[in-house]
């Protein structure tokens, strides 16, 4: 894959995780604080939990684009880590940030 297409894919990729994490704060929901509900409780602590949940997992998706981008600038990208093997345009297409072929993610 060409070095200005992978840095195309790799931004916009960049740029969705942060969208998402940015998208991940805590809403507010208007209850005053001074009317403790433990139902209310409960669902909030459920809701952070998700979310923190969710934002560890674009966290571990923005340092794959940041790996991603190293392999870019070390000259590496588009071939795996695991035995040097080409990966496929298509999946780079599919997965910028992938770091192994199919056949190696599959064993």
């Amino acid at each position: 894959m060409d070095s200005e297409r992978a840095r195309e894919l790799l931004a916009r990729e960049r740029a969705r995780i942060e969208r998402a994490l940015t998208r991940l704060g805590h809403e507010d929901t208007g209850e005053p604080a001074d009317e403790p509900d433990p139902a209310n409780q409960a669902s909030d602590l459920s809701q952070d939990e998700l979310r923190e949940g969710l934002a560890e997992d674009l966290r571990e998706e923005l340092a794959s684009v940041d790996r991603a981008e190293a392999r870019l600038l070390a000259g590496t990208y588009g071939r795996s880590i695991e035995s040097g093997k080409p990966i496929p345009d298509d999946r780079l297409e599919a997965l910028p940030t992938a770091e192994r072929t199919v056949e190696e993610e599959a064993s």
